[in-house]
């Protein structure tokens, strides 16, 4: 009597129905991790830059004349996914006042379903998101 050996081909169905179900569950988990992750990067490199700002400010006494510092924030791979600056007026602080912002672009700009939109922290500490964002959320 020959027995034959192997997969039938409903077990091979099946076994690529889980495969997808996992895979369908997964993914977007995966995705929004990712976005969660870079903001809360983002977040950290605001605080950064606002932290050399103030530095700036207690040797000069004005944060006029600040220029962004080449901080790992822009050379490592966030550079891909957000922008930094000093404001969205004319991008100088002035003598009292200064914004710093993340804008997010590319995949952390069109996937984003929390909608939190560029970050901003200014002189006085106070975080803020896009239009439509939740701070608490964003600012995690």
């Amino acid at each position: 009597m020959n027995t034959q050996k192997g997969f039938t081909l409903i077990e091979l169905l099946i076994t690529v129905v889980v495969i997808a179900i996992l895979a369908a569950i997964a993914i977007p988990n995966y995705q929004s991790y990712m976005l969660k992750t870079r903001r809360a990067s983002a977040a950290a490199c605001l605080l950064e830059l606002s932290q050399a700002i103030e530095r700036f400010h207690t040797v000069k006494m004005s944060y006029a004349g600040f220029t962004l510092p080449d901080t790992q924030c822009s050379s490592t791979d966030l550079a891909e996914y957000y922008a930094f600056d000093q404001g969205p007026v004319d991008g100088q602080p002035t003598a009292q006042t200064y914004t710093l912002r993340a804008v997010p672009k590319g995949a952390q700009d069109t996937n984003d379903p929390d909608k939190c939109g560029t970050l901003t922290i200014n002189q006085a500490g106070q975080k803020g998101v896009g239009a439509n964002g939740n701070l608490g959320r964003c600012w995690r």
